[in-house]
C-alpha cells in the first residue's frame, strides 16, 4: 500500500458554472456556483472517501484529488484525505502520520501556487455537520484564488501582530506556540504560530514541520476533551501569498475555531453581531485557554 498522493482526474464543472460577483453595496466577493446545489448527500450506506468508494477506488494511506463540485472554476479546488480510516480524526493520526499531511499541505500548496493563474493557497478543514461538513471521514481542502483574499491580506498590511499570549498559551512543541486569541469572535480559538517567522507551507523546514504536526495533534485533542465529544470546528492556514511579490511581513500561523460554547451548544453568529460588525462572545478567552490547558495532562 502506498500513499497515492496523485490527483484522480475528476474534472470540474464547466467555468461557466461558476459567477464571480461582487456586491456593489458591500463590496464583497461571492462565487455564484448553481451546481453546487446539486451536490449529493453523503449516501447512507457507503464513504465516498473510504477505500474502494468514489473517489477513493484503490487503497491508499493518504491522498488528494480535484473537488468533483468545486466552488471555483479551473481545477483549483482540491480534497486532501488525511488517512483511509473512516473513523480517525487528525489528532489520532499521531505526529508521525499528521506529519506526513503537513507535507502534502506544502507540497500542494507549491504545485499550486506555481500556477500563473493562482495567486494565493488557503489549505483549511471543516469537522463536524454543524460547520458544514457532509462527509465525516477525516479531511480538509485547498482552495487556489487568482489574488489574495481580502481577510488575509488585511492580516499582511498589518505585519505580525499576534501580540503575548500571556495567561492564554495552551500549548507548546518545539519551534511552535499555541493560545487563544485576546478578542475571539468563537467561544473556543486557536492561534498556532512558530516562533521563528517562516512566510509560507513550502519554506518550513524538517524541525518546522514536525513541531507543527505536534502541535496539531496536541491542540485538536484538548479540544475533544474539552467537551468530552468530537468538537465541530474551522480549521484554516494563512501563509504568504504566490504572486511573486516579496511580502516581508508575512507569518505563516494556523487558526482554529469552535462554535460549541459547551458540548452540544452552538453559539450562533446572529444579525445584531452581522449588522454592525460587533460581536458577543460569551466564554472569556482566559477561561477557555485555561480549559484547553487543563484537558491534557
Amino acid at each position: 500500500m502506498n500513499e497515492n498522493r496523485t490527483g484522480s482526474g475528476l474534472h470540474a464543472p464547466p467555468a461557466d458554472a461558476v459567477d464571480l460577483r461582487i456586491d456593489v453595496h458591500t463590496g464583497l466577493q461571492t462565487y455564484v456556483v448553481g451546481s453546487r446545489q446539486e451536490r449529493p448527500n453523503l449516501p447512507s450506506t457507503t464513504c465516498p472517501f473510504c477505500p474502494g468508494g468514489l473517489e477513493s477506488p484503490e487503497p491508499y494511506v493518504m491522498r488528494w484529488f480535484v473537488n468533483r463540485w468545486p466552488p471555483m472554476p479551473e481545477a483549483r479546488c482540491e480534497v486532501v484525505l488525511y488517512a483511509a480510516e473512516h473513523d480517525a480524526t487528525f489528532w489520532s493520526l499521531g505526529a508521525r502520520r499528521a506529519r506526513k499531511v503537513v507535507d502534502l499541505w506544502a507540497e500542494r500548496s507549491a504545485a499550486l501556487g506555481a500556477r500563473p493563474d493562482i495567486a494565493y493557497v488557503l489549505v483549511f478543514e471543516n469537522r463536524g455537520a454543524s460547520v458544514g461538513a457532509t462527509i465525516p471521514h477525516p479531511h480538509g481542502q485547498i482552495y487556489a484564488f487568482d489574488a489574495a483574499p481580502d481577510v488575509p491580506r488585511r492580516e499582511l498590511e498589518r505585519g505580525d501582530a499576534f501580540g503575548d499570549p500571556g495567561d492564554r498559551l495552551v500549548a507548546t512543541a518545539p519551534g511552535w506556540r499555541a493560545w487563544v486569541p485576546y478578542a475571539p469572535i468563537f467561544p473556543y480559538a486557536l492561534l498556532l504560530v512558530p516562533d521563528t517567522p517562516a512566510p509560507d507551507l513550502p519554506s518550513l523546514d524538517d524541525a518546522g514541520r514536525d513541531g507543527l504536526a505536534l502541535l496539531l495533534v496536541d491542540v485538536l485533542e484538548r479540544l475533544d476533551r474539552v467537551f468530552d465529544a468530537p468538537a465541530p470546528y474551522m480549521l484554516w492556514i494563512h501563509q504568504r501569498p504566490f504572486d511573486g511579490g516579496d511580502w516581508p511581513l508575512a507569518r505563516l500561523h494556523v487558526e482554529i475555531v469552535s462554535p460549541w460554547r459547551a458540548a452540544g451548544v452552538t453559539r450562533y453568529i446572529a444579525a445584531g453581531e452581522l449588522g454592525s460588525g460587533f460581536y458577543f462572545n460569551p466564554v472569556r478567552p482566559e477561561a477557555a485557554a485555561r480549559a484547553l490547558r487543563d484537558a491534557l495532562p
